[in-house]
């Protein structure tokens, strides 16, 4: 359930469950970002026990590490992990033996386990991409923010370790790499020695001349190093694709937030980006109906959108979660709530079309993937540009196109106002 993060770690978590011998077990990995994603993650336990009634169900992840005890008394569970424990190839041992509850207190650990697995089982091994996961936790506290206690404290993969596993994922033909974390632009402040995210990304493309792609996942633009912003705007093999942490586009909003940015700073950070390197595109989480917010305040959100130029928009309705400060303050109406989340979808939507209105037309290298439609025509290749904007084309020639992990160069002729449609022309590059 839940972030990219989560699925790096269910990988590995699959990899523990086989190496120990269990059998006929379902393994939820648990969101809390939201209540809506603890209720959905309830709803998900509910729904297995009624179609496989003779799994045991294991539950892990956020929510779990969060509020072990709600869980451990659904009586469709059998085992509750917390997110320390979901990593160590012991605990899934243990789980062998019978059932448990052990989820200790993520905010004692400073350091990430030694787990010494191949890239291929650790990962999503795929020839089109793969995320690593270079940083675990977040020592900010926005007020909105449950994740930290779910997470820890921030902490990061050693240099040589993050290296080891792209290596590995680069030779066995991995196109992409997407650097994933909670908290990324925090990387290496908790290592020894000048280490950054600028750090680690440059040793990236120095001692791994043959990956073709490299990927930032959310990033906090408060936090981005002097060496990562010329890097990003420089290197070519940096991914035009940028998704910003920015919440909301309202002063007093993002004070009450707790964020480390004003609105000024996010706009002023995107056009420092893009007079340097136009082609970059971003995206952004923004929250619809924070406490207190009114209209205007709202209308500054919105219109963040077109001053930052934003086409991929992460909308979150904002949603009270216990614990957090937010929670106690002036709450805005849940239908007022509902409707400004629409009226932000409906805005960056208009920003989506606007960014495909620019790219018809033009020839460029497209990254094959798998096809997301189940009836996708045989002779039909689906797969990303290097902005991330969804692509796809016609192959009447060569059945290699439609295969995941090729870059082939592609026209693009029009679009739907999600996806662009077009014709290879021919390969671009291995």
């Amino acid at each position: 359930m839940g972030c990219r993060l989560n699925g790096y770690e269910s990988e590995k978590m699959a990899t523990f469950a086989r190496d120990a011998g269990l059998a006929n077990v379902v393994v939820i990995n648990s969101c809390a970002v939201t209540n809506e994603a603890v209720r959905q993650t309830r709803q998900k336990i509910r729904q297995i026990r009624k179609v496989a009634p003779d799994k045991e169900i294991i539950v892990t992840g956020c929510a779990a590490q969060i509020d072990p005890a709600s869980f451990q008394e659904m009586p469709e569970v059998s085992s509750v992990i917390g997110n320390t424990e979901k990593m160590t190839p012991a605990s899934w041992q243990k789980l062998t033996h019978t059932p448990t509850t052990t989820v200790s207190d993520i905010m004692t650990v400073s350091e990430f386990p030694d787990l010494d697995l191949p890239a291929s089982t650790a990962s999503q091994q795929s020839r089109t991409r793969a995320y690593i996961q270079i940083q675990n936790g977040c020592d900010h506290r926005c007020t909105f923010c449950i994740i930290p206690y779910g997470r820890g404290n921030s902490r990061s993969v050693p240099i040589e370790n993050v290296l080891n596993e792209i290596r590995d994922l680069v030779v066995s033909g991995t196109k992409e790499i997407v650097l994933t974390g909670v908290d990324i632009t925090s990387y290496g402040l908790d290592l020894a020695g000048d280490k950054s995210l600028g750090v680690l990304v440059r040793r990236i493309l120095t001692d791994i001349p043959d990956l073709p792609r490299l990927r930032l996942s959310s990033i906090d633009g408060a936090e981005i190093d002097e060496t990562l912003f010329q890097l990003i705007t420089e290197e070519k093999r940096i991914a035009p694709h940028l998704h910003l942490s920015l919440q909301a586009g309202d002063d007093m909003i993002l004070k009450r937030m707790k964020r480390r940015h004003t609105r000024a700073q996010a706009i002023d950070f995107c056009k420092s980006i893009r007079e340097k390197r136009p082609d970059v595109v971003f995206g952004a989480d923004i929250i619809a109906g924070f406490p207190t917010e009114t209209e205007e305040m709202f209308q500054n959100s919105v219109s963040l959108i077109e001053k930052c130029n934003l086409t991929y928009l992460h909308v979150f309705p904002y949603s009270a979660r216990a614990g957090t400060p937010a929670a106690k303050m002036p709450q805005v109406e849940r239908a007022v709530i509902k409707e400004r989340a629409a009226r932000l979808r409906d805005a960056g939507d208009a920003a989506l079309r606007r960014q495909l209105d620019s790219l018809t037309g033009k020839v460029l290298d497209v990254l094959t993937e798998k096809p997301r439609d189940a009836d996708i025509s045989q002779l039909t290749g689906s797969g990303r540009l290097a902005n991330f904007a969804e692509v796809k084309f016609a192959c009447t020639s060569d059945p290699r196109f439609l295969q995941p992990g090729q870059i082939c160069r592609v026209r693009l002729e029009r679009h739907d106002g999600r996806i662009l449609y077009g014709a290879l022309l021919r390969e671009c590059g291995k």
